[in-house]
């Protein structure tokens, strides 16, 4: 890894260079994105194909006989309707249909070659129809640069340039008989260099929207995700587990008499609090859960495939843990109201949110220092007839 660390010095964390080499460990909020700007990129190279593409065969009606020409044409033809229905794609955070869109991006020009490669070796051309005609040998160089302006990993680089290498392999073996094989050897090796150009340029390109996504999504001061990345989060988790049909609990908590904090001791030590008490959260975390900084005082913690039962059980073991302390040595409390998709009928993460805030708000209603996870009239209601304490109103 030193060599990745040379690479982009200063951008990005240790844990962070292997996300270089695979897309296994990337997060989803990185995937998505980098999902949608490959997409997007695709589509401009593809509008770039398929203009160049049809433009040359006036080139190519002008240098070359007519029947070979003529063939040419047709391939273009076929060539440029394929980059058409690539303009047509739309991006949807999906990585997947990503590496699909950029497969169909580099199949088409990588099959034209090998057509056009065909066509040209049974013809024999002298003079300005053979100089052009030594153009499209050079479309596989074009296509391994072009490699170079996507934020893609080693291995996706690696991948992806595989088949153009082979595909001028297949080129070469085509002419075995009349194969000048230095001149073929040393294009051939020009190739890997340009792949290994590509591949560094591709990985100096992830590094830097790392960095971009880092700072985007996490909040400076208390390293939780920020409120626009939050928002990301709650979207997907809400859109994963409407498909799925898995439980998802959204807790809104409020730090208690935080004003006081800031108005009696000053604001960079109501920062410290902030930040001790992000800290103590991150520590009690359980797998899978996220911490988000709604805003001054209020976080969100987000729990998938968690009931109401099993959230409030984390809420309660993390407020015995405590939220720290103030800079005159009382704890640090909160008022926490807990939500959870299905349970409460939430049509969205928005809907969600807001029931997590109005039962935050009757915590604070009902004395501070407490969780509410049921609103008023339905706790009213369950009061009529006994109900199992996991699923009563947690009240620590």
């Amino acid at each position: 890894m030193l060599y990745l660390t040379d690479l982009i010095p200063g951008e990005l964390e240790n844990s962070e260079y292997k996300w270089l080499v695979s897309p296994r460990p990337h997060l989803g909020l990185l995937t998505r994105r980098r999902a949608n700007t490959i997409v997007n990129r695709v589509r401009l190279l593809a509008f770039l194909f398929a203009v160049l593409t049809a433009a040359w065969s006036c080139v190519d009606l002008i240098v070359f006989p007519f029947d070979l020409w003529f063939n040419l044409a047709l391939i273009r033809l076929v060539a440029c309707t394929a980059f058409a229905g690539l303009l047509l794609y739309r991006p949807n955070g999906n990585l997947l249909d990503a590496y699909r869109a950029m497969a169909l991006l580099f199949a088409i020009p990588t099959v034209f070659f090998v057509a056009s490669y065909t066509l040209l070796g049974h013809h024999r051309l002298t003079g300005l129809s053979a100089a052009i005609s030594v153009g499209y040998a050079f479309l596989p160089f074009v296509l391994l640069a072009g490699l170079s302006i996507f934020p893609l990993t080693m291995l996706e680089t690696l991948f992806f340039a595989a088949p153009i290498l082979f595909a001028q392999m297949i080129a070469g073996l085509m002419r075995w008989a009349g194969m000048d094989w230095p001149s073929f050897a040393g294009e051939f090796w020009l190739l890997v260099l340009i792949s290994g150009v590509s591949t560094l340029a591709g990985m100096s390109q992830l590094g830097f929207m790392i960095g971009l996504v880092r700072q985007a999504v996490r909040d400076a001061l208390t390293g939780a995700l920020s409120r626009s990345g939050g928002e990301e989060v709650l979207e997907l988790q809400c859109s994963i587990a409407s498909r799925s049909g898995v439980k998802l609990s959204v807790a809104f908590v409020d730090l208690d008499h935080f004003k006081n904090i800031n108005d009696q001791f000053g604001h960079e030590a109501g920062d410290t609090v902030l930040f001790n008490m992000a800290e103590i959260v991150f520590r009690n975390l359980r797998r899978g859960d996220m911490l988000i900084r709604w805003g001054g005082e209020e976080f969100l913690l987000v729990m998938p495939d968690t009931g109401l039962a099993h959230a409030e059980a984390a809420l309660a073991r993390l407020r015995k843990n405590g939220f720290g302390v103030t800079p005159g040595d009382t704890p640090v409390t909160a008022s926490i109201g807990v939500a959870e998709l299905v349970a409460d009928h939430a049509s969205d993460w928005k809907s969600l949110l807001e029931i997590a805030d109005r039962r935050m708000y009757r915590a604070k209603q009902n004395g501070r220092d407490q969780v509410c996870s049921r609103d008023e009239e339905v706790a009213t209601k369950q009061k009529l007839s006994p109900v199992p304490l996991a699923q009563t109103e947690t009240s620590l």
